[in-house]
Order: structure tokens, then sequence, then C-alpha cells
């Protein structure tokens, strides 16, 4: 459409004179013009790439890469790694993602950033992936600052350092990002980087929570049943804590089967505590305490609880971007 706008405007400024010579006979594109509309360009590779004509795309994007594209770089560093057309390669897309980063491009460096601490390359760079998620993170990529923040926090088995972890974590947070929002969540509840604050770290946990975040909810429903720093509100708590347990979280079903057989907040039901239980003990969490509560059940109520777990099916949790 650029290309068409063009014409016209180049049309409208000729003479009208100009324009009635060559009505009849319009002159033959020179071979310099015809060579130029029949060379690939970095746009037709995007095309093809996003059309899943991967073999295409690479033949398009290698040249321009080996010309010093650094955005054909970096789609060549896609390709590469994840096989897209073209056996992968880990160490050749870092190679094609190290070039286009030190170019400049942002993306790039996210992504090489990313290989070096994925362990695709052996043990994790924390310090060069710190550099290139850096680059990317202060152009506002929210995935760059998130990861970042995990870098500092320690996640890859380096020295953590509280105070950066907190700094990018809220960065990523201020972006609606709700793994970071329940990062952030967690430092506060610690005085992790930041002072201990309850407040905050209720503010942000129910942030990611209320866009989907399963360990956010029980971390805020546990909150909230406390009444640590938000307002206390069994039924409230109860109903966080239900949202985790319903999408398969083993502590929360952990946490669900200890309400129930108790009856804080709800009527007792031990027959549904032992249900939670048994979720709970499939997903890696027993409760000695429960299981002592279980053996006191008829046979029949623990028939039944045996019939609702094998019966519960998980809800896939869905965890947004932002709002």
């Amino acid at each position: 459409m650029k290309r068409i706008a063009a014409a016209i405007i180049f049309a409208l400024a000729c003479t009208s004179t100009a324009l009635a010579q060559d009505a009849g006979n319009p002159p033959a594109p020179s071979a310099a013009q015809a060579q130029e509309a029949a060379t690939p360009i970095f746009e037709d590779a995007v095309a093809y790439f996003e059309d899943g004509k991967y073999d295409e795309a690479r033949r398009i994007a290698e040249p321009l890469a080996k010309a010093g594209d650094a955005r054909a770089m970096a789609m060549m560093g896609a390709l590469l790694q994840k096989g897209l057309g073209v056996t992968a390669d880990g160490k050749a897309a870092a190679d094609w993602f190290r070039q286009a980063a030190e170019k400049g491009h942002p993306g790039a460096a996210f992504s090489l950033a990313m290989v070096e601490l994925d362990g695709s390359l052996g043990k994790p760079d924390t310090d060069d992936a710190a550099k290139w998620l850096g680059i990317a993170a202060q152009g506002g990529n929210p995935d760059a600052q998130y990861n970042l923040g995990l870098v500092y926090a320690g996640r890859y088995g380096n020295e953590p350092d509280w105070a950066r972890a907190a700094e990018w974590f809220r960065k990523a947070a201020d972006q609606k990002m709700p793994e970071a929002e329940y990062n952030l969540g967690l430092l506060y509840l610690d005085g992790h980087g930041v002072e201990r604050d309850p407040v905050s770290a209720a503010d942000w946990l129910s942030r990611a929570a209320v866009k989907g975040m399963v360990e956010a909810a029980l971390e805020y429903g546990v909150l909230v049943m406390r009444g640590e720093g938000v307002q206390r509100d069994e039924k409230i708590g109860i109903k966080w804590l239900t949202y985790a347990a319903m999408r398969g979280h083993p502590v929360a079903q952990n946490r669900l089967a200890r309400i129930y057989a108790t009856g804080v907040g709800v009527a007792a039901d031990p027959v549904e505590a032992a249900k939670w239980n048994l979720l709970a003990i499939k997903g890696g969490r027993p409760d000695v305490t429960l299981d002592g509560m279980m053996e006191k059940l008829t046979p029949a109520q623990k028939a039944e609880a045996e019939k609702r777990a094998a019966a519960f099916v998980a809800i896939d949790p869905v965890i947004a971007k932002g709002n």
C-alpha cells in the first residue's frame, strides 16, 4: 500500500503534458528496477514464517542474516532453536541470537539470555544472561524484566540479590504480569529485598490471583483465612483455596481437607475432608493427622470419599498476562 500511495503522489506532481506523453506508451522498468522488485525482502520471510512455510522463510532469511540484517539473524536463531524447517541446533541458534543482540536487537538479546539459562548449552551462564536480559528489560519487555528478577532471586543456583530481584519483579508487575505480581508478593511476605509488609504482600498476591494464577490464589486464600495483611474472612479465604484446589494444587487440597475435617468456616464434613486428603496425597502432599482421621471413617464413608476422589477432574488453570 505504501508503494501504491507513493506512485499516486508522484503522478499528481507531474505536469499534464508529461502525463499525456506517457499515457500511450509507458516506459519499461529498468533492469535495476526489475531486479529490485524480484529481490526477496525480510518482510517476505516474516510472511512465510507466519504461514508455517519455514523452508521458504529460511531461504530468504539466511542470506540476509549473513549480510548483516539483525532481524534475519534473530529469525535464523528462532528457526534453529525450535527446529522449524531445519534440524534443531541450540548452539547455532545461540550464535545467531548473539550476533543479532550485538547489533542491538532486543528480542534476540532476550532469546539469547533464555538459551543461556535453560541448560541446553550446559551450565547456565547467569552473568552473561543477566547482561542480555538487562538490555531487553531496559527496553520495557516484561518477560525480560521478570526473568531478570528470577536470576537475581537465585533461581539458577547463583547467589541471590534480593533487592535487585524485587526491583525487576516490580517493573514487570507494574505491567500487570501475574507471575511477577506473585513473586513480588512473596518477597513482601518474607521480607526479602524489601521490608516485610503483609499488606503489600496481600495486595500483589490478590492481583495475581484475580488473573487466574493458582499459586497466588492459594497464598492469598491463606492470608485471608488468617487475616494477615487483609481483613479476615473465612468464607472468602475458603473460596480462594477451593479455586486452587479445583485446579489440582495439592497444598490447597490439603488445606481444604483440614478445613472440612475441623469445620472452620464450613460445616464439618469428614467425607469431603477425606476426599481432599486423598487428592492431596496423590499430588504428593501426605498428612499424618488427616490419615488418622480417615481411619475413623465407616466403610461406607471411606468408600464415598474414594468415589468422590476418583471422579475428580482438575480444571485447567488459566493465567492471564494482563488486563
